[in-house]
């Protein structure tokens, strides 16, 4: 069976697998790689994060990123050396802070949003359109492939 003239399709579950781990980290380097602003990869993913979900402690920070606290801790100095954070009191341990995402920050987040977008629309124009309908669909799959399946369970 081909899924194209040109592709053949995968046959198992591990093979899918592979092949859609590869293309995730395919597209994920080459949206680093259009949206580069002078932030590397890992000041954008702390500055996206403390921008969805701040204001965050630099520990909370460290917990979301998966990084270490000390590693955190730089992120966070250096997002708010460039003024794309800042820190305010914690309500409830005055010995410590949190971080939130300023108006700058912000608005460089939309703007790496925006270049990525443009990226991508431009490509997808390229498509036909039964094409257009299928990468919409497996964006679709993809991302009920990506829930937390205990989510649900959570709330």
């Amino acid at each position: 069976m081909q899924t194209s003239s040109t592709v053949p399709a995968r046959e198992g579950t591990p093979e899918i697998a592979a092949h859609l781990r590869l293309v995730i980290t395919r597209a994920a380097r080459r949206l680093r790689t259009e949206a580069s602003a002078g932030l590397g990869p890992s000041l954008g993913a702390a500055l996206a994060t403390i921008e969805r979900f701040g204001p965050l402690t630099p520990s909370e920070v460290a917990e979301r990123e998966g990084i270490q606290r000390p590693s955190a801790t730089r992120l966070v100095a250096r997002l708010e050396e460039e003024g794309l954070v800042a820190r305010q009191r914690d309500p409830h341990d005055g010995r410590s802070f949190r971080v939130a995402a300023t108006e700058a920050g912000a608005e460089h987040l939309r703007e790496v949003r925006s270049r990525k977008d443009a990226f991508l629309a431009e490509r997808i124009a390229a498509l036909q359109p039964e094409e257009r309908a299928v990468l919409d669909r497996a964006a679709d799959l993809l991302e009920r492939v990506l829930e937390d399946p205990d989510r649900e369970e959570r709330r």
